[in-house]
């Protein structure tokens, strides 16, 4: 896949390959064997290997990323749609990927759940202070995709909520109804744990299922669950009438895309690259930019290409 056209099916084969790799790469304490199907070796080879986590969006950005590196002659390998941050946060820092798009509040999280930043700059600020020598990440976008916590429109209906009602309006009836996402999300403190802490919501049950995806937007479409975890960014919620609540307490805080990176495999020409590319992605962008892989079943590599190109970026 490397220097050529990736296909939106870049998933089964690497998905198993990927999620059994990085497990065994997580295990023996972040430090891969040789028999690691994804390690690369940047530092040797020049390759920059551009990672992905596992929904739609992260590879889609994961394209954009790396389109631009490639369009400043640097050589890049793509690693789509591993797993979760979990998963993914460990093959930055070994360097088993190079680059990976993030979400700056989440990212926060995961490192540091007591962490509490009133602004970005706080939120980038405290990830740096968090990260490896080897690790950094590089200047946030605009664009910003939250964790939402989503109803369908028949469940809005049944309890009276709307756009404007709360996560908190949520506490009297929440024991009656199922809740639905990743399975990561049942024990991070942006999930279940922090809906429980912050807004004193306990669920009737949880369902596992995916971050955000099409498994988690067909359950609450057919009321298999009420509530789900969906990305603010998601062309779905419109289609489908779900109803998104405001979250006051800022549980989910700041999302903004950003790329995490493994410094040593990155060069200079690189960074400058990535930053170009955030400094003119914006969450309207960002949305429209998904609407046409997710509802127009558009190639995400062929998405990625037409945008920076009309943005000069490639």
């Amino acid at each position: 896949m490397t220097g050529s056209k990736s296909s939106s099916k870049r998933t089964i084969t690497t998905v198993t390959v990927a999620l059994t790799s990085a497990l065994t790469v997580l295990l023996a304490g972040c430090s891969p064997s040789k028999e690691d199907p994804l390690k690369a070796d940047t530092t040797k080879n020049g390759t920059v290997v551009v990672g992905s986590n596992n929904f739609s969006e992260s590879i889609l950005l994961a394209d954009i990323y790396g389109e631009a590196l490639k369009a400043k002659g640097i050589r890049v390998e793509y690693k789509p749609n591993i797993g979760s941050r979990e998963i993914t946060y460990g093959l930055v820092k070994n360097g088993t990927l190079t680059v990976l798009p993030e979400y700056n509040g989440a990212l926060l999280a995961y490192l540091d759940k007591h962490a509490t930043p009133k602004t970005m700059g706080e939120t980038i600020r405290a990830i740096k202070n968090k990260l490896p020598a080897q690790m950094d990440v590089l200047e946030p976008a605009e664009a910003q995709n939250r964790d939402a916590i989503t109803l369908n429109a028949a469940t809005a209906a049944k309890y009276h909520l709307t756009t404007k009602s709360s996560i908190a309006d949520l506490k009297d009836v929440a024991h009656e109804l199922v809740i639905g996402g990743s399975s990561e999300f049942q024990t991070r403190y942006q999930g279940l744990v922090g809906l429980k802490s912050v807004y004193g919501l306990t669920f009737k049950s949880f369902k596992a299922l995916d971050a955000g995806g099409p498994f988690t937007v067909a359950a609450l479409k057919r009321n298999n669950i009420q509530v789900g975890d969906v990305f603010t960014t998601d062309p779905s919620i419109g289609k489908n009438k779900f109803v998104t609540l405001q979250d006051p307490k800022g549980l989910f805080g700041f999302q903004n895309v950003t790329p995490l990176v493994y410094r040593p495999g990155l060069p200079k020409a690189g960074v400058a690259a990535l930053n170009a590319v955030s400094a003119e992605l914006d969450t309207p962008t960002l949305l429209r930019l998904g609407a046409e892989v997710q509802n127009n079943h558009k190639d995400p590599m062929e998405v990625a290409q037409a945008w920076l190109t009309s943005r000069h970026l490639i």
